[in-house]
């Protein structure tokens, strides 16, 4: 059988209503559905709607894990790991597959992501350090949000409009050259469900690959559907595993401290749960602690 040019791979946890459009938008692909103990009908829908999507259903092992999985039964030269709630337009698959050929230096390419109602969503990224966690928990790029300097994490200087190399890409839509997965290793599942993708894409740059943001491709994205932005301290968790696993555990350290200062400042600002939850969690214990 001839090796075909992507590989899909959707991972799905209570993934309805949005699944329909991902899926349809990407019909006639080798596609690959791993399912992490959806309740909602998901799995009846994926066999009954899509019975030509390969369905591998396993324990819930996160983002991470869930792709993971998909890409060892997967046998695309790309693979092109999709969100439960995105969705492919157009040739945008295709623009991205041509883009990747012609790039061979590229690990990974990412197309421009939407909003539904046809708004950009910011997925160009910079590398995280101090600063840019200051600046995001601390509210200082809401001085100048269109500033690299005072917004570094979200790149607020740039346009989303050009072709380029960047250091990492939020990830609802990422086409992943195989012969780089292979070469770097797979997603590192200790990452359950956020930053995964900034550990990923940080490891290919680290082993001399390129990063790009490719304008000529485009996907919807809805955000937050699966899990509602209920999983807060699993964001904090996550981001004090990069700061331990690429600059050490002192500097994960300094990120637990700024981010309880800032959370605390929140708890009094804005009184919401999830910012005393966080609090909770980071004060619970130092950086090597909450990460064992």
């Amino acid at each position: 059988m001839e090796q075909p040019d992507v590989s899909v791979v959707v991972v799905t946890w209570n993934a309805l209503p949005w699944l329909e459009q991902c899926l349809d938008s990407v019909r006639g692909r080798d596609v690959i559905v791993v399912d992490h103990g959806s309740t909602d009908g998901t799995v009846p829908f994926v066999r009954e709607r899509s019975p030509e999507v390969r369905l591998l259903e396993q324990e819930n092992k996160g983002m991470g894990g869930g792709n993971n999985a998909g890409m060892c039964a997967a046998s695309g030269r790309y693979y092109f790991l999709l969100n439960s709630d995105a969705w492919v337009l157009g040739d945008g698959l295709d623009e991205l597959v041509r883009l990747a050929d012609a790039h061979p230096e590229a690990a990974v390419v990412g197309p421009k992501l939407l909003n539904t109602d046809g708004t950009l969503q910011r997925s160009v990224r910079g590398e995280p350090t101090l600063w840019g966690l200051a600046t995001e928990y601390l509210f200082i790029r809401k001085l100048a949000p269109g500033t690299r300097l005072l917004n570094p994490l979200y790149r607020g200087d740039f346009a989303h409009d050009e072709l380029a190399e960047v250091d990492w890409l939020y990830g609802p839509a990422l086409l992943v050259r195989r012969e780089a997965a292979e070469a770097v290793g797979l997603f590192d599942e200790d990452f359950f469900m956020f930053s995964e993708e900034v550990d990923w894409l940080t490891r290919f740059r680290r082993a001399g690959w390129k990063v790009l943001f490719f304008p000529g491709a485009e996907v919807v994205h809805v955000g937050g559907a699966s899990h509602g932005g209920r999983l807060y301290v699993e964001n904090l968790r996550g981001q004090l595993r990069f700061f331990a696993k690429h600059k050490g555990l002192k500097e994960a350290e300094r990120a637990r401290r700024l981010l309880l200062w800032s959370l605390r400042l929140r708890v009094l600002l804005l009184r919401r749960e999830e910012y005393r939850a966080g609090v909770r969690f980071l004060s619970s214990g130092d950086a090597r602690a909450l990460l064992s």
